[in-house]
């Protein structure tokens, strides 16, 4: 259990989920306070031990179903099929009800597709867990075409088996069943006689449909499992894990996330402020120790016959920066602007003042949005619909919109100002004019690029990230919110 728990401990920090050498001690330590049969007990106080932020549980979740899979009532270790000695002699109704020819290590070779889709039918209606694990296992075993060695991801296994299932039909035939055997319902429509006819309510219908359709995803989870466990009996551990990896909310790319991806970054963004914020304000407050105040330890060490027991020093008094962010929200980087835009605002506080610029081929600031605005999400809508920042085709245009900027805001910039541009430098071959980043590098404290991109695509095509990089004091690859993060803790 030792050498499982080590792999699994190293595959998570792979994943990138921070796990201590204390916290794996800990973790150990847990192991042998519960069940080790009790696979949901394991899962759970590992859990406990090793997940600090809710955002990596999912990954922690996936990891641990791999590492684990093999765990369990029905199988050893190593893979192989197991039944206590009582089990072996039990019925199979005494076993959990499942179907004499569906028990556990029972072939389906035997069995047509119909007879399968009845079993399967009667597992559902009968909702029994037993019944439907050995479902599963009958269903991949005859559907999946699962092959040895071959490097194809559960996924593709299991559209194979849900396919021949076709669980929307067997979902439509419980429901008929359900209405065909409902109690029949007086019908008083009629004058003198009652007209019988069995029917369901719609309250009534709802409930049956959410409890098959409960049943349903607990035979797709079975299968998901069974389909896991091959796969790990085939391939090990370690490179199914390594196969299936997904990165966790602050390492997704923000410019080619998914629905599901952003919705996720957006949950991570808010506690990700919170804990920036903290970190900047006591940072701020425990800085480092200024130069000797020669005078100061002289006075104080009177108290000491003279000996300078006790060094004072002159503790700086750090600035807080004012922020100017310029960013493009055109398509191809419109999730990572409302991102940094989000996240600078969420800690505005860590900054004397915050302005912020958005554009396409027009400019407009968009400072007033933010003021007032209990969630920056809120201020980033507003944003999108009602900032002004198409001039001619809704292009991007960078020259122009920095041009527009240095004639109205230009003067605005001081000795005291970092200006951060937001944006892939992709100018769709319009003039550069990065004469204003030169102009602007004279009059600011600091000029940063955050780029999206990879540096691999850099002055690609028409990227012009190094002509302007050039006037930057530091041109930044930052795709990430992890990435995001280190850049902002490091400005402040």
């Amino acid at each position: 259990m030792l050498e499982l728990l080590a792999g699994f401990v190293t595959e998570l920090r792979a994943a990138g989920i921070p796990v201590s050498l204390t916290e794996h001690l800990d973790a150990a330590e847990a192991l042998s306070h519960i069940p080790l049969e009790d696979r949901e007990a394991i899962k759970y106080t590992l859990g406990a031990s090793l997940v600090k932020s809710s955002a990596h549980w999912r990954a922690y979740e996936t990891t641990f179903e791999i590492y684990f899979s093999l765990r369990g009532p029905d199988y050893r270790i190593d893979g192989e099929e197991d039944e206590s000695a009582d089990d072996r002699t039990a019925s199979p109704g005494e076993r959990g009800g499942a179907p004499q020819g569906l028990a556990a290590g029972g072939g389906a070779e035997g069995m047509t597709p119909e007879e399968l889709a009845e079993l399967l039918y009667v597992a559902l209606l009968r909702g029994n867990p037993a019944a439907l694990a050995a479902v599963a296992r009958q269903a991949v075993s005859r559907y999946a075409g699962m092959e040895s060695g071959r490097p194809v991801g559960g996924t593709y296994y299991l559209y194979r088996t849900l396919r021949n299932l076709d669980l929307d039909g067997v979902l439509d035939r419980l429901l008929e069943e359900a209405r065909r055997s409902a109690p029949p319902v007086a019908d008083g429509a009629a004058s003198g006689e009652e007209e019988l006819a069995g029917t369901l309510t719609a309250l009534e219908e709802r409930l049956l449909r959410d409890e098959y359709q409960a049943r349903i995803d607990e035979l797709r989870r079975e299968i998901e499992n069974e389909i896991r466990r091959r796969l790990v009996a085939d391939r090990g551990s370690e490179a199914l894990a390594k196969s299936v990896r997904k990165p966790l909310p602050e390492d997704i790319d923000m410019m080619h996330a998914t629905r599901e991806e952003l919705v996720a970054l957006r949950r991570a963004l808010r506690p990700l402020s919170r804990k920036l914020a903290v970190r900047l304000a006591r940072k701020r407050r425990h800085g480092r120790r200024g130069p000797l105040d020669f005078r100061s330890t002289i006075r104080h060490s009177l108290s000491t016959g003279g000996v300078p027991v006790d060094p004072k020093f002159r503790y700086p008094r750090p600035s807080k920066p004012e922020i100017m962010v310029i960013a493009d929200i055109s398509g191809s980087v419109a999730s990572f602007a409302r991102f940094t835009l989000h996240l600078v605002h969420a800690i505005s506080s860590q900054f004397s003042k915050v302005r912020s610029f958005v554009f396409i081929d027009g400019i407009d600031e968009v400072t007033s949005f933010f003021e007032g605005a209990d969630d920056p999400a809120e201020a980033v809508h507003r944003i999108n619909t009602e900032a002004d920042v198409v001039w001619v085709d809704g292009h991007s245009d960078y020259g122009h919109a920095l041009t527009v900027f240095w004639e109205r805001w230009g003067e605005e910039v001081t000795p005291r100002t970092s200006v951060l541009l937001l944006g892939d430098a992709r100018n769709n071959y319009h003039a550069a004019q990065s004469w204003v980043l030169h102009d602007l590098a004279l009059r600011a404290r600091h000029v940063y690029w955050l780029n999206p991109e990879p540096r691999a695509y850099w002055n690609s095509g028409d990227s012009i990230v190094g002509e302007y990089g050039t006037h930057c004091d530091d041109v930044v690859e930052c795709r990430t919110l992890r990435q995001l993060e280190r850049f902002v803790g490091e400005l402040a």
